[in-house]
């Protein structure tokens, strides 16, 4: 596409920009051609939320022909039906994973016909923007917490990441509202968790067969008798913050399981904001960072 046939027609918003074209070429070229300096991966991220329109349709292929003189708008702020859902924000996407922001009361993936899941959420998001994949779970979130969460795009995306895990992972932390005031800035917490039949997992200092965790944690403020923490996971097990906090006696607030529930209905303090990985297929080192939703 020659440059020089190619340009901007003003609008009242940068928002959303207006270009008419020359020649014929790919829709992702011709989104990265027009926002200069854009990554593909964004331009791929602006496509799948819907966020280009070709001559007053919708196209969210990234190798749709633009025909040539046609009229292309492009939104730099999409708003996909993920965008508009109560239960989720789609944070990054690009062709191999996507990264979502999940409300507590959804769960990782389904239990039994008709649950409120976030892999059934991102299916239904794939299939009206017309992707040709399925949503596959890395790791877990329980129900009631909510964050930062990462799905593959294919079962091959899926096991490169959970098999190298521990190592794909540069940082992930929580926040987290717990009972008490603490005594000491920071801590950090060791000890063998292991599952029961019960559904539940145990906690002991000296080995049960479990598996070694450790979780650190900095008091981020206190007040009304609780304390907000920043939580560091260097293991990633079942349950472990909220198993590791009810050990030195300050259960995170709302966890009826390990703690008591003292206002029964009322969301689980705890939250998954930060996370930054390394890409299992590029390479490139990912960071995402939500806001803190509580106060104490």
């Amino acid at each position: 596409m020659n440059r020089s046939h190619n340009h901007r027609v003003p609008r009242a918003t940068d928002k959303t920009l207006v270009f008419h074209t020359k020649d014929e070429m790919p829709l992702l070229d011709c989104v990265t051609h027009f926002l200069d300096g854009i990554s593909r991966n964004k331009a791929k991220s602006i496509l799948t939320h819907g966020g280009v329109l070709v001559n007053g349709h919708r196209q969210t292929h990234v190798d749709f022909p633009v025909p040539p003189d046609s009229v292309v708008e492009i939104s730099r702020s999409p708003k996909s039906p993920a965008a508009r859902s109560p239960h989720y924000n789609i944070v990054y996407e690009d062709d191999w994973l996507v990264v979502v922001d999940k409300r507590p009361g959804v769960l990782s993936m389904g239990v039994g016909a008709g649950s409120l899941n976030m892999k059934n959420l991102l299916d239904k998001h794939f299939a009206e923007t017309r992707q040709r994949c399925t949503a596959h779970v890395v790791h877990r979130l329980d129900c009631r917490t909510s964050g930062l969460m990462v799905y593959a795009k294919s079962v091959d995306v899926q096991q490169a990441m959970v098999n190298d895990w521990q190592n794909i992972v540069v940082d992930r932390r929580y926040v987290a509202v717990v009972h008490g005031l603490m005594e000491q800035g920071e801590g950090r917490v060791e000890s063998w968790l292991k599952d029961t039949q019960s559904m539940t997992v145990v906690s002991s200092r000296v080995n049960n067969g479990g598996k070694f965790s450790v979780t650190t944690w900095r008091l981020l403020q206190s007040g009304n008798d609780r304390s907000m923490l920043e939580l560091k996971l260097l293991t990633g097990r079942k349950n472990q913050i909220r198993v590791h906090m009810a050990d030195i006696g300050h259960p995170v607030v709302g966890d009826g399981k390990y703690g008591h529930q003292d206002n029964p209905g009322s969301r689980m303090c705890l939250h998954a904001y930060k996370l930054a990985f390394r890409h299992p297929v590029t390479g490139e080192v990912l960071e995402f960072e939500t806001p803190n939703p509580f106060h104490v």
